[in-house]
């Protein structure tokens, strides 16, 4: 993994939106931070100052967001939404990345699904969901195999298994 100097601030906050995060993934909020800065830490793309927001709620509030932004009616496991174009000034204020959203409800039942920890699928969605910030996509299998390599990378430092190793007999898909 790449390692950024010592000059590297980035501000990771994580919001609670919905009851049962705790219950569900007890430190879920260092599970997501960890996640999240190995996901910036790894990235070239990165500013030297950054700040985003992971929100952690519940099926019924990212239904919402994926009708609201995306035109889709139901709920998904992740959302990103990007705040603006990377390219703040050095010694001005940290660039503001965006907002990651996670649905406790989908996300477990995937984790179970696939027979994976819930904390290695949320730290998987997490690190997605900043690459999406930082300009990733999988539009098409092009990009979507650079993002996966991305990912399975930036997991493998955290020693989570390559999320897509087991996924339609070794066939990637993104989240």
């Amino acid at each position: 993994m790449t390692q950024k100097p010592e000059t590297m601030a980035w501000e990771v906050e994580v919001l609670e939106d919905a009851a049962g995060w705790r219950d569900a993934l007890p430190g879920c909020r260092d599970v997501v931070r960890r996640a999240a800065q190995a996901a910036l830490s790894g990235e070239a793309r990165v500013p030297a100052q950054a700040e985003l927001c992971v929100v952690l709620t519940d099926d019924g509030r990212q239904r919402e967001l994926n009708r609201r932004f995306r035109g889709i009616d139901k709920p998904t496991n992740v959302l990103s939404f990007p705040a603006s174009e990377p390219g703040g000034s050095p010694g001005g204020p940290p660039d503001l990345l965006g907002d990651v959203v996670l649905a406790l409800e989908t996300c477990g039942r995937e984790a179970a699904e696939q027979g994976k920890a819930l904390s290695d699928h949320v730290s998987h969605l997490t690190v997605h969901g900043v690459l999406h910030l930082l300009g990733f996509d999988h539009e098409n299998d092009g990009e979507a195999e650079l993002m996966e390599r991305h990912e399975c990378r930036i997991l493998a430092g955290l020693g989570i298994p390559d999320p897509y190793a087991a996924v339609a007999g070794g066939q990637g898909t993104s989240p």
